[in-house]
């Protein structure tokens, strides 16, 4: 008995001092999210794939032709991170890892939802951004990064080591997403739709597939907050927050926080919500119905004197192809029209796709980062473009058009600034081999 209980101490101290010594071994400010010894702080959800420890790694096994894919998850949740990993097929098949991702109850089960970075054994796809249980193959499209160019893909293709160790790290700051396979950078892209989740090691259902996955480690970089423009006041009651209204008459809150303009044709004027601050580098996002007329999310843009008011950028809203679209407007300053661009960036055929109709509500997104201008509705970009004649800071606006009879409903109108410390995250070296 005596042999046994000093064979467990040893055998536990052995355990313990390997725990500890691949600690050492990560980077300063990293934290190792897998012991090298048991799935302590990962919890398996959705399909049948068996996980477990082999030579201090996590390999994840196929079970051919069950139902589901099937993700182990970490039980902590991260919102600003870098996370760095190795993963090695020894069976092909297909698989990913799972970021700022969550869970819903589906039949007797659990389906893991959110941005997934792609496993291909070919590598061909490695890196790119699919939205599992979400946003993936509606509309045909299937990534989300849809603008990332083709030599970059190419270039960590050719990095891509088969059938050994490849270095994936991703990073999620605010808005922005970035991915490299084996240093090279893959996706550089500007999202909203979560800011915080779970990481999930994917096995693909399907006839095989086995992956190895280790020296797991995250840098935690804390969470961003939007920013609200409609607030609910002390006596229960919505009200603007850091923006005002011109045209005051045309606007009221609903009891749930829907803001509801009305504005006639014989008003030449423009209604407006308009920030009261400027904002350079952020993410802003509002969720819009109308019914005639049109609209606008304005951003970088300037009060002027023009019946219209603000000069600048309008990500418009249209009630038709042009939604998301991005237009130019011209202003009055001085007495002098400054004239505007006219539309800069458009994609009708996209757009026809991916929005609502029929008075439905439309989440429309801006990202502005520099002379990076990203648009995108319902979730899926509709431009990505550098333009290096754009304002770099101004106003953000709701607007409601001048001389046409409109109604408009806007809620969850919120701002998400990409502050100094965030940029230089964003900023840091873009390829490098490590």
């Amino acid at each position: 008995m005596r042999k046994i209980i000093v064979a467990s101490m040893v055998i536990g101290l052995l355990a313990s001092f390997g725990s500890t010594a691949s600690a050492v071994e990560v980077e300063e400010g990293f934290t190792s999210l897998f012991n090298g010894v048991d799935l302590d702080g990962w919890v398996k959800r959705g399909g049948s794939a068996e996980y477990e420890i082999e030579n201090g790694t996590i390999v994840g096994k196929c079970v051919p032709n069950t139902p589901g894919n099937t993700f182990l998850c970490s039980e902590k949740e991260f919102g600003n991170f870098v996370l760095k990993l190795q993963y090695k097929f020894l069976e092909a098949g297909n698989s990913g890892v799972q970021f700022r991702s969550a869970a819903r109850t589906e039949g007797d089960g659990e389906r893991v939802y959110g941005y997934q970075y792609e496993i291909s054994p070919s590598g061909d796809v490695t890196g790119r951004i699919y939205d599992e249980g979400r946003r993936g193959h509606q509309f045909g499209i299937v990534w989300l990064d849809a603008f990332t160019p083709q030599d970059r893909l190419d270039a960590a293709q050719a990095s891509y080591r088969q059938g050994d160790w490849n270095d994936v790290e991703i990073q999620c700051v605010g808005p922005s997403i970035k991915t490299w396979l084996n240093g090279k950078l893959v996706v550089d892209m500007f999202d909203s739709f979560s800011m915080k989740g779970f990481f999930g090691l994917q096995i693909h259902a399907g006839e095989s597939g086995s992956v190895a996955w280790r020296n797991i480690r995250i840098k935690d970089l804390g969470e961003s907050k939007w920013e609200p423009f409609f607030v609910k006041g002390d006596d229960g009651k919505y009200q603007l927050a850091h923006a005002k209204f011109v045209l005051p008459e045309e606007w009221s809150f609903t009891e749930d926080g829907v803001l509801h303009g009305v504005h006639s044709k014989s008003q030449g004027k423009d209604g407006l919500v308009i920030s009261t601050k400027d904002y350079d580098n952020f993410i802003a996002r509002v969720t819009y119905r109308m019914r005639g007329g049109n609209s606008a999310l304005y951003f970088r843009a300037e009060e002027t004197s023009a019946p219209w008011v603000l000069r600048g950028f309008q990500n418009e809203i249209a009630n038709d192809t042009k939604d998301s679209a991005l237009w130019h407007t011209a202003g009055i300053i001085d007495g002098k029209t400054i004239p505007g661009r006219g539309w800069v960036v458009t994609n009708d055929e996209l757009i026809e796709k991916v929005r609502n109709k029929n008075d439905q509500w439309n989440t429309t997104c801006t990202a502005a980062y520099g002379d990076r201008l990203v648009q995108a509705l319902n979730g899926f970009c509709t431009s990505d473009i550098i333009d290096e004649e754009c304002e770099k800071t101004g106003k953000l606006g709701l607007q409601m058009h001048g001389g046409t009879d409109c109604e408009m409903f806007f809620k969850d109108f919120e701002v998400m600034p990409i502050t100094t410390e965030m940029m230089k995250l964003i900023d840091r070296d873009m390829d490098r081999n490590e």
